[in-house]
């Protein structure tokens, strides 16, 4: 064979091994995809009885929390009040949406299917008074007094909120469960303070 003939069948040979090497690796990389993402998928369902509790209750829990600030938000006196509500609804309404699409993916009953007597109601009152008794309390004040009572239950509210949170970072197994309960108690107790301040100024 002449040294041309022998370069372009070396070439050739080396292109074929390529080819060969490159198909190799696409059907091995096309094989292995479904199983990283489905292992993604496992990891994002797998859950403990304290998730579900967390989402069923911290649902309930924030309604409680928007109900009030309904009602913040329509007669407060004070602007500063009034602006806590309406941040309070905003950011609890989504994080509701959030752990009942959680509750649904994990195949596990929603706070709307249970009952109240079938929960722990742990963290769930505020200062001794239920939600029902709030809403009544609320209902027939106004002005400065009602600021100062909303505050007041809306503390106690958060504190509770802040308790099952610590539960939740203790005991779950769920990562964005557990990530969403760190961020309630960051806030909340952020929020705690600032309900301090406002009522030191009433």
């Amino acid at each position: 064979m002449n040294p041309m003939r022998r370069r372009l069948t070396a070439s050739a040979a080396a292109i074929a091994l390529a080819i060969t090497l490159a198909a190799c690796s696409s059907s091995s990389d096309a094989g292995q995809a479904p199983t990283s993402e489905q292992g993604v998928e496992s990891s994002a369902a797998a859950h403990n009885d304290a998730d579900t509790q967390f989402a069923q209750l911290m649902i309930i829990h924030h309604q409680g929390a928007v109900e009030m600030a309904d009602v913040a938000i329509a007669r407060a006196a004070s602007p500063e009040v009034k602006a806590l509500a309406q941040r309070i609804q905003a950011a609890q309404g989504p994080e509701i949406d959030l752990m009942t699409g959680w509750l649904n993916d994990w195949d596990e009953e929603t706070s709307h299917d249970m009952g109240m007597h079938d929960m722990d109601m742990g963290g769930m009152d505020m200062g001794g008074m239920s939600q029902s008794e709030v809403m009544d309390e609320l209902d027939g004040l106004d002005g400065t007094e009602f600021d100062r009572t909303f505050l007041e239950r809306m503390v106690a509210h958060h504190r509770g909120a802040i308790e099952m949170s610590e539960q939740e970072k203790a005991e779950g197994l769920n990562p964005d469960a557990m990530a969403l309960a760190g961020t309630i108690i960051d806030a909340q107790t952020s929020e705690i303070t600032e309900m301090q301040n406002l009522l030191a100024g009433l």
